[in-house]
């Protein structure tokens, strides 16, 4: 078992000033793997004072020097990332050829493409022609809050830490206590490429703790937060006395849209990437529309391919699916199981209980729901759990009107050969991103969305821009050095 009590405020490893021991359990073992501590409202004041009185130097730093400072990050990442993949893995229930494969290169994958952007980034800029002396200067808003979730903790960390610090700023990050390894290991991949004390900040906590003590301090000019719609709207109301800067990505609840035209590994291809995780992604495609000619064959492809996924322990290298991250979220998905057979909707795949031969571990069934109405409670709440609603559709209209009754707008899919009808759905569709015919998005894309899913754009540009504030001047010198 590993002691991780420690936080990291000032470029040191400090004790809490309030020890409060909170256990990390491996979930597909239920065993407990690590001992944390929940940070204090003392903790918590002592990391922003330290981000506020760095961010003097730091804000100033000349762009280059940020530059190379944070690309000695991805140099540490390199030297360590088996030990990056095996803590993601242990501490949420990734697969280990998944964490080595997916989760722990989303570190480098997102850095790459920030400095890319970074590269790009006109700090001061002239206003147009038609005002010679003006400028737009870009500047970093000043301290940040972080706050990320377990499902993706490395995916989310490089999105909001690296920006932030290459915009300037300095910041505190909450991980979420239930994977805070990967989070820890990145403090050290921070303190060892030589991120000055200070600029880079991690408190442990819980989101009643260190996360609303975050959201409220004066001293914090924003909150980057990553996780439930519920959450994000306590943020807001807790930051709005202080007037910060609010980003948020939360919830989805996606639909994919499969024509009768579609390629035929369309349904294999959604039903693979909603049980990715273990259907733990915001992103996922919950719900499969189908067009009605093709309804029957796609149900019975989808309960086949749902039926052939393995489930197995986060150790065992393959391509599996490993559990969920702990009991309550087991205990909940297995109420949304249980309410989709209640409320009528056709069991084809999977369903409540451990799988077979398992009796510990927060395993989940992969599920498959065929035959699912608009309005049941399957169809419209966030599972976050590997189960699939698949519903039929007999126009265009019926689908974009189906997929677009919900609170959330974060990823929608199509899948059609028709151009023409693509190009069309992906501006009717109301999310922040649309993926049509398995072709994900490119480097730099925004990741965001709209309505219950938050407004957060995170990734490339959008990601830098996210941290910083445009101040217009005017009367600027331009023979001046």
């Amino acid at each position: 078992m590993l002691d991780k009590r420690q936080f990291y405020i000032n470029g040191q490893w400090v004790a809490p000033a309030t020890p409060r021991d909170c256990e990390v359990i491996d979930p597909s073992t239920e065993e407990v793997c690590a001992v944390i501590s929940l940070g204090s409202k003392a903790d918590t004041d002592a990391a922003v004072a330290a981000a506020k009185a760095a961010f003097e130097t730091w804000s100033v730093t000349p762009p280059a020097e940020r530059r190379r400072i944070v690309a000695g990050i991805l140099a540490q990442y390199n030297a360590r990332a088996e030990e990056m993949a095996q803590a993601i893995s242990i501490e949420m229930g990734a697969p280990i050829s998944m964490s080595r494969d997916d989760q722990a290169p989303c570190l480098p994958w997102h850095l790459e493409n920030f400095l890319t952007a970074f590269d790009e980034m006109e700090w001061i800029r002239p206003l147009g022609p038609h005002a010679p002396n003006d400028r737009i200067a870009m500047e970093p808003i000043g301290v940040v809050g972080l706050i990320t979730p377990w499902n993706w903790p490395m995916n989310q960390v490089t999105l909001k830490a690296i920006p932030a610090l290459l915009a300037g700023c300095t910041c505190v990050l909450k991980p979420s206590e239930e994977s805070p390894l990967s989070s820890m290991l990145f403090a050290e991949f921070c303190h060892d490429a030589g991120v000055p004390a200070g600029v880079f900040n991690l408190v442990n906590g819980d989101g009643m703790g260190v996360g609303s003590q975050l959201s409220s301090h004066p001293d914090v000019e924003m909150i980057s937060f990553t996780g439930s719609t519920r959450a994000g709207r306590a943020i807001s109301v807790a930051a709005a006395e202080t007037l910060k800067r609010v980003t948020l990505e939360l919830g989805g609840k996606g639909a994919n849209l499969i024509f009768a035209d579609a390629d035929e590994k369309a349904v294999k291809r959604g039903v693979l990437h909603m049980m990715n995780n273990s259907g733990q992604s915001c992103n996922a495609p919950s719900r499969m529309l189908v067009e009605r000619s093709i309804y029957d064959k796609a149900v019975e492809i989808a309960a086949e391919v749902a039926s052939s996924i393995k489930v197995g322990p986060a150790s065992e290298e393959g391509r599996h699916i490993g559990p969920v991250v702990n009991r309550r979220q087991w205990d909940q998905i297995q109420g949304y199981i249980q309410k989709g057979i209640d409320e009528g909707a056709r069991l084809v795949a999977g369903g409540p209980g451990l799988p077979d031969g398992m009796n510990k571990g927060f395993y989940v069934r992969p599920t498959v729901f065929a035959d699912v109405k608009p309005g049941m409670t399957i169809e419209r709440e966030e599972i976050f759990g590997p189960v699939l609603s698949i519903i039929p559709f007999d126009t265009e209209e019926e689908a974009v009107r189906i997929a677009n009754d919900t609170p959330y707008g974060l990823t929608n899919y199509v899948q059609s050969t028709d151009g023409a009808r693509r190009n069309r759905l992906s501006r009717r569709l109301r999310s922040g991103m649309v993926e049509m015919n398995g072709q994900s998005r490119g480097a730099g894309a925004p990741f965001g969305g709209v309505k219950a899913s938050g407004r957060a754009r995170e990734g490339g540009h959008w990601g830098l821009e996210e941290f910083l504030e445009a101040k217009a001047i005017s009367g600027w010198d331009s023979d001046a050095s």
